[in-house]
Order: C-alpha cells, then sequence, then structure tokens
C-alpha cells in the first residue's frame, strides 16, 4: 500500500510509514493526513503486524500543514472526516486509537503536526540536526492536535508554555534533554535506530506488549486508580495464551521464545 505522499512497507512484524513530499518538506496535504488515518487503521487491525515505524523521506521530516488545504474543515471546527477503517494519528477520539506501539524518527525541521503526531506514539528517535518548532501562533491559530494537552505531560508546563506560547524552535539537544525525545542519533541513522527498537518490541509477546500499552495509557488519561484497578483482571486473560506457555517453556529451556500472539 504505497501512494505518491505515503510509502506503507511490511517488514516482517513492523509496518513502516513513510511520508513522501520531499519537495514540499512533507507537508501535510489533506491526501497525506488521509492516507496516515488508513494506515494506522491497518497498523491496529492487521494481527500480523505489531509496531509501526513513521519516518520521512528527504531532508525534513516535515514543515507542518499544507495550511491553505485545511483552513476550510478548521474553520468548520473539525478534522476531516475518516473513512472506514481509519483511525484518528492523534489518539484524541477515544477508544478509536491504534492498539500496537508507535515509534517515530524524524529529522531536519519537524513543525506543527509533526510534533504532535510524536507527542502521540509511544517513543521518539531524532537525529541531532532536528529543528522543533510548535508555531501555531505565529500564524493566528493554536495546536488542536494534542500539543496543548500532552506537551507539559512530557516536558513539565513551564517547558511546555516556554515554546507553546512563543512558537520559539527546540533544537534536538533540547527536546532530548527535557524528555521529549528518547534517542538522538547522527542525521541519517533516525530510521535504522527505531527499526532496530521495533524489531526488539516486535519479538515479545504481542498480547503482553498491547495489554502493556493500554495500562499505561490508562493510568495517562483517566488515574493510577483506574489503571491499577485493571491490573489482574488484565492479566488474567493472558493466563490462558500460547504465548505465556511458550514464554514459559522458553524460560525453562534457556532459549528464545518464538510468540505468536495468541
Amino acid at each position: 500500500m504505497s501512494t505518491s505522499s505515503l510509502l506503507v512497507e511490511t517488514r516482517g512484524h513492523v509496518l513502516l510509514i513513510g511520508l513522501n513530499r520531499p519537495e514540499k518538506r512533507n507537508a501535510f496535504d489533506l491526501d497525506m493526513y488521509r492516507e496516515l488515518t488508513l494506515a494506522y487503521g491497518e497498523l491496529s487491525r492487521n494481527p500480523e503486524l505489531r509496531v509501526g515505524v513513521v519516518y520521512a523521506v528527504g531532508d525534513h521530516f516535515t514543515g507542518g500543514l499544507d495550511l491553505p488545504q485545511w483552513a476550510p474543515s478548521f474553520a468548520s471546527g473539525k478534522f476531516p472526516d475518516l473513512e472506514d477503517g481509519a483511525l484518528d494519528p492523534f489518539g484524541l477520539t477515544g477508544t478509536a486509537i491504534v492498539r500496537k506501539p508507535v515509534i517515530y524518527a524524524v529529522q531536519g525541521i519537524c513543525f506543527t503536526i509533526g510534533i504532535e503526531l510524536m507527542l502521540s506514539a509511544d517513543i521518539r528517535i531524532a537525529a541531532t540536526d532536528t529543528r522543533f518548532g510548535q508555531i501555531e501562533v505565529k500564524r493566528g491559530i493554536y495546536p488542536v492536535g494534542g500539543a496543548t494537552i500532552r506537551f507539559f505531560q512530557e516536558i513539565g508546563w513551564g517547558n511546555a508554555m516556554r515554546y507553546l506560547l512563543t512558537g520559539d524552535e527546540m533544537s534536538a539537544q533540547e527536546a532530548y534533554r527535557m524528555g521529549m525525545v528518547q534517542e538522538l542519533v547522527a542525521p541519517g541513522q533516525q530510521l535504522t535506530r527505531a527499526l532496530e527498537l521495533a524489531e526488539t518490541i516486535s519479538k515479545q509477546a504481542p498480547l503482553a506488549v498491547q495489554v502493556t500499552l493500554q495500562s499505561a495509557r490508562l493510568a495517562r488519561a483517566e488515574s493510577d486508580a483506574a489503571a491499577a484497578a485493571r491490573l489482574m483482571p488484565d492479566l488474567q486473560p493472558l493466563f490462558a495464551s500460547e504465548d505465556v506457555k511458550e514464554g514459559m517453556a522458553s524460560f525453562v529451556e534457556r532459549r528464545a521464545a518464538k510468540f505468536v500472539g495468541r
């Protein structure tokens, strides 16, 4: 499933999703957004897929929204409607969120929607040349893809307001220092490192990975108490899975486990 503005490739149990408008600094037009929502839907739905990796072709991750295309939707007060099988990549629509881990690999310019997509993901790798900017206030609007909700959760209130309210750029080094980015790598190595992490995750028990993610998200979205109440109830079904039997056997036999996701 590849299009002019999005490259989608399956590599083992990993789904690679590549932004592919390098001549436009990978600015998000409506087609790219729709294609991304469909790729997220495929990742979440396909039992053979265990991890997603989002990257970009060219020197820059994204210059942000292709704003003239988005203006009519924003003026009407809503995001474009999702097609059947698509998922909101910002994870702002309740239960309709991707069930698998998503890793972002970014480089060059990463503005507005790029940061918000990263904040909705689980692990972020950045090249040392990355420049981040949540610059909506410079355009007379404000972030509606989750930055006002998630930025301060990631880097603290004062740090978040420092960048949300000024529109100033943030270096990769500063993003790493504040915890928005988990690893810095040399330019050109961001996708390689993201794939290494994705491969490691994909070798773990898929159901266990998904429930781990679900538990952490519940704590973040609702409360520690809500997540704590689900710990044992959500553990119990795992013990009926083939993967638990395989995990136990691999431990006893001192070998790598081969999980099937059942």
